[in-house]
């Protein structure tokens, strides 16, 4: 959301360690404090604003960047003289001792906990007869749970579920079965679902646009469907959703809520498209979390979008790219999957050589230079050299402005093919075909339809966009060993270890605050 109203930030930070009061951060922005605020519908939009809030900070880098290294899509990067923590991430031989993915533990927490404080207290409200309002916000504050929750277990596995606020003796709760988690899960998305109207708020200007809606509740339910049943062998949801629901949910999107596909893919990045971008609030922006570039080089605030600046080029501007950290440089075995005929390509990747760029990565101190870097997300310049953020009286690390996609409508599609495919190919085959034919400009490059060939487009037409990781983990050990492992020059070695399972290692601070309640993953020691 553009618009955040922070009277007050609710923002206990759960660790769940030892029953000590030094483990509950309160940082009230006012006086007014849960026991005396829910009073008005007013401050349960407030209470709501500030589950919202805990999105923009999901954009630090955590989960987007370090999926993508970890994934066969990009490695570590960055610069020769910066941390190795970035080609640990790549390798998978990070040491534990580093507490590293703490902020996506912690930010994924304080997301789950500011929802079940507002959910506890909209009882307390005075909403008059506009119960409709209470059912709303309660069905955007569920799916907002459930959105933490799965940051935290698609990363993590195992994960501790929680449905209420803890008191000082759940500080040690032990972590749940995946069962437990994706049930709370499916049952939050199944509410959304059910109880959110038909609203389409992706209209040039709307005051609502990132707010939760029907249409991204179905397309959630559907991706929580696929990698549950993908990464556990399992038949249902948790059982709570059945495929037939699943796929009930997913057409419903693709067919009612008004959503489609910008006609041209470059149009919906900025620096693939510059004049030529069709804007944030666009049809194909089925859930995206919103950045301004308001803060103005505040750093106590987060409105701005931190993650742009790691993936920028290093050492200064260069063309039209503003500068950044060069941050996961692209594989260029990702860059050769793409037909040279497919328009996402030249969208995709910043590729230095093809466009008449003089990069001197030496010069510039770039570590693992492949050629490539992202032009997805990467910030601009102006016609006179200047960061257009910059220009506008930010600061060029934490104001980027520019919305994180999480769920496009290409991806309803996708998800649709996939749940479809057994029962209803012709359909699938359709839904399919839309997002190639608008990737090729024409009808000329159609496939017949197959799983491998939905998990390949996947690849090509998510790049960069945080899921590849998680796609992965869905197919097996074996295909995600072989889709990462790379061989050759010894700087962009990896070797992926399936004895993890593709989960990755547990903040070490989160182990020791729990008193042994909580042990490691397989495969970090």
């Amino acid at each position: 959301m553009k618009t955040y109203i922070k009277l007050f930030a609710l923002s206990s930070l759960l660790v769940l360690g030892s029953c000590s009061e030094d483990f509950l951060e309160n940082e009230p922005y006012t006086d007014k404090v849960t026991e005396n605020f829910y009073k008005t519908p007013s401050d349960a939009f407030e209470g709501l604003v500030a589950v919202y809030d805990v999105l923009q900070r999901e954009a630090y880098g955590t989960q987007l960047i370090v999926s993508e290294q970890a994934s066969d899509n990009c490695f570590g990067g960055f610069g020769i003289a910066d941390p190795t923590v970035d080609l640990q991430w790549d390798r998978f031989q990070y040491t534990t001792d580093k507490d590293m993915n703490a902020l996506t533990w912690t930010n994924s927490y304080l997301g789950i906990y500011r929802a079940n404080v507002l959910l506890e207290n909209l009882d307390k409200v005075n909403w008059g007869s506009d119960t409709a309002l209470k059912t709303r916000y309660e069905a955007e504050a569920r799916f907002l749970r459930a959105h933490f929750h799965f940051q935290a277990a698609k990363m993590f596995g195992d994960i501790i579920p929680l449905d209420h606020t803890v008191t000082t003796s759940e500080f040690e709760l032990p972590r749940q079965a995946p069962e437990v988690t994706y049930a709370l899960i499916a049952n939050d998305l199944k509410f959304a679902a059910d109880n959110l109207g038909p609203e389409n708020y992706s209209q040039a200007g709307n005051a609502n646009y990132g707010r939760i809606t029907k249409w991204a509740a179905e397309a959630y339910l559907a991706r929580t469907f696929l990698f549950y049943t993908g990464a556990y062998g399992k038949t249902d949801l948790a059982g709570v959703v059945t495929k037939a629901q699943a796929v009930t949910y997913i057409n419903d999107a693709v067919n009612n809520s008004g959503h489609g596909l910008v006609a041209d893919f470059a149009n919906l990045w900025l620096a693939a498209s510059f004049a030529n971008f069709v804007g944030e609030d666009n049809t194909e922006m089925v859930w995206a979390v919103r950045f301004n570039g308001s803060g103005k080089g505040n750093w106590d605030l987060h409105e701005g979008n931190r993650f742009q600046v790691n993936i920028a080029p290093r050492g200064g501007a260069i063309g039209r790219y503003a500068t950044g950290w060069g941050g996961a440089t692209v594989n260029p075995k990702l860059v050769a999957a793409y037909d040279n005929a497919d328009t996402r390509k030249a969208a995709s990747f910043i590729d230095y050589v093809g466009e008449g760029l003089n990069f001197d990565a030496q010069a510039r101190e770039q570590r693992q230079y492949t050629g490539y870097s992202w032009k997805k997300y990467c910030p601009i310049t102006n016609e006179a050299g200047t960061a257009v953020v910059e220009a506008n009286g930010g600061n060029f690390q934490i104001d980027n402005y520019q919305d994180y996609a999480i769920i496009r409508f290409s991806d309803v599609l996708l998800m649709a093919a996939e749940l479809n495919l057994t029962t209803n190919a012709a359909l699938a085959q359709t839904d399919y075909d839309r997002v190639r034919d608008r990737a090729f400009k024409n009808t000329l490059h159609r496939l017949p339809i197959t799983q491998a060939r939905i998990m390949e487009e996947r690849r090509l037409e998510f790049a960069l966009e945080g899921l590849r990781y998680f796609d992965l983990i869905r197919q097996g050990m074996p295909a995600m060993k072989a889709a990462i492992d790379n061989t050759g020059d010894s700087q962009f070695a990896v070797t992926f270890r399936t004895e993890t399972q593709g989960w990755f290692a547990l903040p070490q601070s989160q182990i020791i605050l729990s008193n042994g309640t909580i042990t490691q993953n397989p495969g970090w020691n």
